[in-house]
């Protein structure tokens, strides 16, 4: 599948409204950025992946004030992938309330539905150390 300019700017903003609606709690709109049924893997934190938007939206729900108030995404990277499907690679910054901040990096699927480019599938990654550990 070959991706036009249009597809790129459609997911980029795609990926980058997910901090948008997460900061203004309207995660009741999640659903124009998941599918139904999206995987979002959170092993690397200890917790179990989630399953469907409800479950991501809960899940926000629960960790109430834990949440960062901003979510920042930059260096999108978009991989065509088979029929219907892209891999995007992207980096999340997160700032807390106290003014601390944690770096992520997403994994994403992104296929092409009846209402457009949804993630159905989000790997989300610590940076935990410089150089993704590598000393030589």
């Amino acid at each position: 599948m070959a991706l036009n300019i249009e597809d790129r700017a459609v997911i980029s903003e795609l990926i980058s409204m997910h901090g948008h609606l997460c900061d203004e709690g309207e995660l009741d709109r999640l659903g124009e950025v998941f599918t139904d049924d999206v995987v979002y893997d959170v092993t690397d934190f200890g917790q179990e992946p989630l399953t469907g938007v409800e479950a991501v939206r809960a899940a926000a729900v629960t960790l109430g004030d834990a949440n960062p108030v901003g979510h920042h995404v930059t260096n999108i990277v978009l991989t065509e992938g088979g029929e219907g499907h892209v891999h995007a690679r992207s980096k999340g910054i997160g700032i807390n309330r106290d003014g601390t901040s944690g770096s992520v990096t997403y994994e994403d699927t992104v296929v092409l539905t009846g209402q457009g480019w949804r993630i159905s599938y989000r790997k989300v990654v610590a940076r935990r150390v410089p150089l993704g550990g590598r000393t030589k």
